[in-house]
């Protein structure tokens, strides 16, 4: 019954996951939202550069397969590097949103931009004025 949904809904997802991972790169970045700045720290300025870019590029559509998979995998080194030594259960070592952010984006990073993206747009533009200029003697 929904599944005629799922275009929208993907989109919706994929904006809402890639502006709250924006959220926690701005945060490293900038030291806003509550955060604190992490640029003197490389694997803190790492984490906000790839967090930041790849959750722009993934909430707008634009090379969200790669930003994604990018995401996916800093995500499952955080998880690996600060969450499992505190023990093996996500839910116990507080690393439940780390895992969740990696399995979220390596779907985003199979499924692609979607048709709701930024890509989807330049490309329904260009196919546009390749049509008009086909038509114009």
């Amino acid at each position: 019954m929904l599944t005629r949904f799922s275009g929208i809904s993907y989109a919706l997802m994929r904006v809402v996951v890639g502006f709250l991972f924006a959220c926690h790169g701005a945060q490293k970045l900038f030291g806003v939202l509550g955060g604190q700045i992490e640029i003197h720290d490389p694997e803190g300025l790492t984490a906000g550069v790839i967090e930041f870019t790849a959750g722009i590029a993934v909430s707008l559509g634009l090379f969200s397969s790669i930003a994604a998979f990018i995401a996916s995998g800093e995500m499952a080194v955080a998880y690996f590097k600060a969450h499992a030594p505190r023990g093996s259960w996500p839910i116990l070592n507080r690393g439940e949103l780390a895992v969740l952010y990696s399995f979220v984006f390596l779907y985003i990073a199979c499924q692609g931009d979607g048709r709701w993206s930024a890509t989807g747009l330049f490309r329904r533009l260009r196919v546009e004025r390749k049509s008009t200029r086909a038509t114009t003697p």
